[in-house]
């Protein structure tokens, strides 16, 4: 799903389009593109319909004689801009990571930004107060209900004539389709996938169409689209405050940790409990909870990030606070609308009006104690209650049949992707490999040296991993 490090650097007819002949495939105009952390890159866009096209990225293989084909990536979202992730270096495609290296090697690294999204045509575009602060995701009456579903019919429909018509067609059903597409213009007879996060629910998706179509899939940090909502929103609620109370636990012995000394959960408390919120130097003006509770998630997610988290957190409670360090980048970042439009499409509403939503408040605030005022599933569709767009892909049985072994990794430390989403897609996809990280943070990928591993070499081999296998 959406996460900081990204910012930083979802019941049909199955309908599979045959591939067209590689003489009648659209050609791709590469172009180069250097950046400091790519000099190599290339560029492209592809038009894959009458009105969308796609934009591309390219790393060519840095040993063309051993070459394998070509490896698609799909960063996380939704929302999430492949081109721009092999731009700056991400995912650890700048060679910045040595277990990547054999994959530079011997694949050319497609990255592409999926329809609706980064420098693809049209660009899901919304207006510029998407984030209002003084709308609360927790209305605590029909009154607040009632304001606040005003507000997102308002916001949809701002996106909706912003974006056009095309909105209606941004989702992840059609954008499998893409992937088709590409890999006709590309010229390869199979798809190499590398997905993390959201990235995982495409990749399903594309192998639930096109099955035979894949020589090999990583769907790290993986999705179950077949979970209702509802669930959804519970599991990664609980995943969440796992997350929360790991950050406390690795604090009481960490030299890293600013809050070392102190119970950190109920500094927590405190501070969310803040009359007001808290003032932020940056924004210039009071940061809410739930404004901070979102900057909090966008950090917890990836240890790496928990020593800088710890210093925002003993800032905003300082005795002169300033929560500028726990900003919700991702809600006021301009692509959050792809991620809120794309979302509404997959996983779309869960509530049936204001008593229904107010018993869900009460379930996540049993099972997250302390972290319930953000989670991402709960973002995803509180926004969506009221949404102009109807799902197009919401959650259904999902079966992927006749493909390739897929391997499937999920953590069990990961407060986006919850471990029990990994087993069950692992379920889902028949003759798959279910590989666990027993560590912390969201995606094997970017958290574990083992997990990128394990990967690697079931991107060259196409074989993988012994069943039972655990990073640890």
């Amino acid at each position: 799903m959406r996460t900081k490090a990204l910012a930083a650097v979802t019941a049909l007819t199955l309908l599979p389009l045959s591939a067209l002949p590689a003489s009648a495939a659209p050609r791709i105009d590469w172009k180069p593109c250097a950046t400091e952390y790519a000099p190599t890159l290339e560029c492209a866009s592809l038009q894959v319909n009458g009105t969308i096209s796609i934009a591309l990225a390219k790393l060519p293989a840095t040993d063309p004689a051993r070459r394998i084909g070509s490896l698609l990536t799909n960063p996380g979202g939704p929302g999430g801009a492949g081109v721009t992730v092999l731009k700056y270096g991400g995912r650890g495609f700048a060679l910045d990571r040595p277990e990547m290296a054999e994959v530079r090697q011997r694949f050319d690294v497609i990255g592409f930004d999926p329809r609706g999204v980064g420098d693809s045509k049209p660009a899901i575009t919304c207006g510029p107060d998407f984030h209002d602060p003084a709308i609360s995701r927790f209305p605590r009456s029909r009154a607040e209900y009632d304001r606040f579903l005003a507000y997102n019919r308002v916001s949809g429909a701002e996106c909706l004539k912003r974006t056009g018509p095309e909105l209606s067609r941004m989702d992840t059903w059609n954008a499998a389709d893409d992937i088709e597409s590409i890999r006709a213009a590309l010229g390869e007879p199979k798809v190499n996938w590398l997905g993390v996060s959201y990235g995982s629910e495409l990749g399903a998706v594309y192998a639930e169409k096109y099955p035979k179509r894949i020589r090999t899939m990583v769907l790290d940090g993986a999705i179950d689209h077949s979970v209702p909502t509802r669930k959804a929103i519970l599991d990664e609620a609980i995943a969440t405050e796992g997350a929360l109370r790991d950050f406390a636990k690795w604090c009481t012995t960490s030299d890293e940790c600013a809050l070392r000394g102190k119970d950190v959960l109920a500094t927590y408390d405190d501070l969310m409990a803040t009359p007001g919120g808290v003032p932020s130097k940056e924004l210039g003006r009071n940061v809410t909870a739930e404004e901070m509770a979102a900057g909090l998630y966008g950090s917890i997610i990836l240890p790496m990030f928990w020593p800088e988290l710890s210093k925002a957190v003993s800032a905003a409670t300082a005795e002169k606070p300033d929560a500028s360090g726990l900003l919700p980048y991702s809600q006021l970042d301009p692509s959050y609308g792809a991620y809120r439009a794309i979302g509404c499409h997959d996983f779309g509403p869960a509530f049936t009006g204001y008593a229904d939503m107010r018993v869900m408040q009460g379930l996540v605030k049993a099972v997250a104690p302390h972290s319930w005022r953000y989670s991402e599933f709960w973002d995803i569709a509180s926004g969506c209650a009221g949404w102009p767009v109807a799902p197009a892909y919401p959650p259904r049985p999902q079966k992927v049949r006749g493909a390739a072994p897929i391997l499937v990794v999920g953590g069990e430390h990961d407060p986006a992707t919850p471990l029990v989403w990994a087993k069950g897609l692992a379920r889902n996809i028949e003759n798959s490999a279910l590989l666990v990280d027993a560590g912390y943070g969201h995606t094997g990928l970017l958290n574990s040296a083992c997990v990128r591993t394990q990967e690697v070499k079931y991107l060259v081999s196409g074989v993988t991993p012994t069943p039972g296998t655990v990073c640890r």
